[in-house]
């Protein structure tokens, strides 16, 4: 078929690419977004939307389990229906399928199902098809990392995919990898019954986030019946009758573990095959990361990368806010995306938030550091919510008294993250949160008292 020209071509319908496609089109671009999968990509379909879906209710369903004499309500037995609770989780996807295409409609972005495939200066091969633009995106998002002896077979060595979709609850799941994915994959199943054990190479959950916070978050999740060994490696396994048998090696001792079923999450890699890249040559680096300049230019002109592609963390409002970012460059606005305030968040049950810098990466910069906390414990909303375990850190710059990076571990982390986030992107300083009114009684509190503490008041 003839060329059909567009001012943007999108490869890749995640987070960053529908963003960037209906952003540019409602900025007045003709914009078609191609992608072989459904709307919404990795995140939407089997990563970010059905883990929170089934981490909801696996909560609610621990939590009846446990008991709620202790605010007046008595219950029969607590039953478990996993297949409905996977219809819902179903349902929600489905709805947000369907919200992303109407927002391709509502912008006039043409979709174009199908394998994308650069195909020369502005071209894309989409089956026989072929679109050109002068200008092309590539946000094709990343897949889960193999461990060399241990291969995903789909039914008992999983990665995330295969573990948010069990029709059964596994007696014992081993997860390897103590990052966010394989401990709020890990915490649904535990809360559903399985006996969860989690390793880990690093000495710490959670590496590269605030040491002490994860090893409070550790301390929370044992009591709560997962279980952990750091600093061990899994070299491979044997899948047999009685479950997987898997290899593990700490401190140069061997040893064995056996579960009905393994999740591998030990991190993704970009996913960029059958895109063409070698052909065009794009310049990727060691770990296959698509290198871009301060724009998201390609060494291609014309030729566009964001999110999990490129270097950063790989997380789907980092990818949002490249698109974002893209499209209105594209447009001729000014446009940025601050790194120093994209925030991480682990699901787990208290969660927890952070941005910018831990305490151990503000002590390496040579920063000198005043650090404020308040515990959960002592805030009122906390206990009449039932959940005052956990806290809040709060960093500051010791001669300026600017905000360095905040913490939270406890209920609602997500959400309160927002505030620290917002405080940062304008420079803020700890008084600046110590003095701002909150509401109360409410979980905002923690963040301001934890606000004074680090001006030492």
């Amino acid at each position: 078929m003839a060329d059909q020209a567009f001012d943007l071509i999108v490869i890749g319908a995640g987070p960053g690419g529908y963003v960037a496609a209906s952003h540019a089109a409602h900025l007045g671009l003709k914009v078609a977004c191609v992608d072989k999968g459904p709307l919404g990509g990795t995140c939407l379909n089997v990563g970010c939307i059905p883990s929170k879906a089934l981490l909801e209710s696996s909560e609610l369903y621990y939590q009846n389990k446990k008991g709620l004499a202790q605010h007046g309500i008595s219950l029969g037995e607590v039953g478990l229906d996993l297949g409905a609770m996977m219809q819902r989780k179903a349902k929600i996807v489905q709805t947000m399928n369907q919200g992303i295409a109407g927002l391709f409609r509502q912008h006039k972005v043409e979709f174009v199902a199908g394998a994308a495939r650069l195909s020369g200066s502005g071209k894309v091969q989409v089956g026989e098809r072929v679109l050109a633009a002068p200008h092309i995106l590539l946000a094709t998002g990343s897949v889960p990392v193999e461990l060399p002896g241990l291969p995903f077979d789909g039914k008992q060595i999983l990665s995330s995919t295969e573990a948010l979709a069990f029709d059964q609850v596994p007696e014992r799941l081993l997860v390897i990898g103590a990052g966010a994915i394989g401990l709020e994959l890990g915490s649904v199943w535990s809360r559903l019954g399985s006996q969860v054990k989690v390793i880990e190479y690093m000495d710490q959950i959670l590496p590269g986030m605030d040491r002490e916070m994860a090893g409070q978050l550790q301390r929370l999740l044992q009591r709560q019946g997962l279980s952990f060994q750091l600093q061990a490696s899994a070299k491979g396994a044997e899948v047999g009758k009685d479950g997987v048998k898997v290899q593990l090696e700490s401190a140069g001792k061997a040893s064995t573990e056996t579960a009905d079923a393994v999740l591998v999450a030990v991190g993704r890699r970009p996913c960029a095959e059958g895109l063409g890249l070698e052909a065009v040559g794009v310049i990727r680096d060691q770990r296959g990361r698509v290198q871009v300049d301060d724009h998201f230019q390609t060494n291609i002109p014309g030729l566009y990368a964001i999110g999990d592609l490129i270097p950063g963390p790989m997380l789907a409002h980092k990818a949002e806010a490249e698109g974002h970012a893209l499209a209105e460059a594209l447009a001729g606005h000014p446009a940025r995306v601050n790194y120093q305030t994209i925030p991480s968040v682990v699901y787990t049950h208290p969660e927890l938030a952070s941005v910018g810098l831990s305490e151990e990466a503000a002590v390496a910069q040579g920063r000198q550091v005043r650090v404020g906390k308040h515990l959960f414990r002592a805030n009122g909303r906390a206990h009449c919510m039932d959940q005052i375990d956990g806290l809040v850190k709060v960093l500051a710059d010791a001669r300026t008294d600017r905000i360095l990076g905040v913490h939270v571990l406890g209920p609602q982390a997500s959400h309160l993250i927002g505030e620290a986030v917002v405080a940062m992107e304008f420079a803020g300083s700890a008084e600046d949160l110590a003095r701002t009114v909150h509401a109360h009684p409410s979980l905002s509190e923690v963040l301001k008292e934890a606000a004074w503490a680090a001006m030492g008041s």
